[in-house]
């Protein structure tokens, strides 16, 4: 039994956790730069915990998912403020920016020069600038994640700019920041959270301290994504899903992904749809096809086990079959109201190059097995 288990320096986790956010930052620097969604609701809060604790603060905006050039332009405007440390507040979008900017405004070159796939995924030399996550969403976990995944419209994909080195100092994870998270939002992050728990537990690199946390967010996400969605007010409900997220980000960081995710990359690149509304979409199928496939070609793996206990997890049945878990996956799906992948524009003519694309993506590592491309195909046309 080897494995590693990484994660930020600090979490910090409860109901009103966000007012600590000005003397957490004050350990770490004097001037930070805030990067924050286009909804600024959660700014001024921050901006004022920090005043009391004399840090200063400039502010970047980060409208929608990221991409390389919003990315380079917050690495300038965090030289040009002299910022010392950053803060991210807001969605996984803007927790990644923050990330991406803190690494790369401490590092020389070009962006490209760091990232995966589309570029040389050179390792980071430089130490990055302390940063601070506090998210207002409960899905993407990267409040405690080594990565962060950016666009190129140019590539057309979504890749990751990764290193250890990247883990938060601190994850401010304050269930009431989500509060004001619509249900298409909260359905959407809720059902990312359970593929970043499902994916790590049947990965071909689970470890039994991941697979802890999985069944234990797993049972939350059970309990809680149904009535945040319908009464986003239900103060437990937003808790057990904020506890849900958080845990998916530690088991991805430390167990890998899979064709969930090796799928949404590419198709977030392409037609730039949301991350977690893609993964709600491709998750039930992918579910199918890989117990499918190990039960064909690998009917004796272990793995095949952990497929029937995220059935019983998830029904709550003692006799329950990974078919029941697909179907309690499509039922959920369709209750959320998730989209189709069609919604975002994808054609079964585009499928050829959506599942090239996913074959080169890196969290395919991690699937239980490998898919032929005859599966990877299916796996669309039922998510279209």
């Amino acid at each position: 039994m080897t494995f590693e288990f990484a994660t930020a320096q600090r979490i910090v986790f409860g109901d009103g956790v966000a007012e600590q956010a000005g003397a957490l930052a004050a350990t770490l620097g004097h001037n930070a730069l805030i990067v924050a969604g286009s909804n600024r609701r959660h700014v001024e809060p921050l901006q004022a915990s920090l005043a009391a604790a004399g840090v200063a603060n400039a502010l970047f905006i980060v409208g929608g998912e990221p991409d390389v050039a919003t990315v380079a332009q917050g690495v300038v405007v965090a030289r040009e403020s002299q910022a010392d440390l950053v803060i991210g507040i807001g969605g996984g979008s803007v927790v990644d920016a923050g990330k991406a900017i803190a690494a790369l405004a401490t590092n020389q070159g070009d962006i490209y020069d760091y990232l995966e796939v589309i570029g040389s995924a050179q390792p980071l030399l430089v130490k990055p600038l302390p940063f601070i996550a506090a998210p207002t969403t409960a899905g993407t976990g990267s409040e405690v994640t080594r990565n962060a995944v950016l666009a190129s419209p140019e590539h057309k994909v979504k890749v990751s700019l990764r290193s250890a080195a990247m883990l938060p100092c601190v994850a401010l994870v304050d269930p009431l920041l989500t509060h004001s998270l619509p249900p298409a939002q909260t359905a959407a992050s809720g059902l990312d959270a359970l593929t970043q728990l499902i994916e790590p537990f049947v990965s071909s690199r689970a470890n039994p301290l991941v697979d802890a946390i999985c069944k234990e967010g797993i049972a939350h996400v059970v309990r809680a994504l149904r009535r945040a969605f319908v009464d986003g007010s239900d103060a437990e409900a937003r808790r057990e899903m904020a506890f849900a997220s958080l845990c998916s980000g530690l088991a991805l960081a430390n167990a890998g992904l899979g064709a969930v995710h090796g799928f949404a990359g590419p198709f977030g690149g392409t037609y730039g749809a949301p991350h977690g509304a893609v993964c709600a979409a491709l998750l039930a199928p992918v579910f199918a096809a890989n117990a499918r496939a190990l039960a064909a070609r690998a009917p004796h793996s272990p793995l095949l086990d952990r497929f029937r206990a995220v059935a019983v997890m998830l029904t709550g049945r003692a006799d329950a079959t990974p078919d029941d878990a697909v179907a309690w996956l499509q039922s959920l799906t369709r209750e959320l109201a998730i989209p189709s992948l069609s919604t975002y524009g994808y054609h079964v003519a585009h499928a050829t190059n959506v599942v090239k694309a996913a074959r080169a993506a890196s969290s395919m590592k991690a699937n239980p097995l490998p898919l032929t491309d005859d599966e990877l195909y299916a796996i669309l046309a039922a998510a279209a």
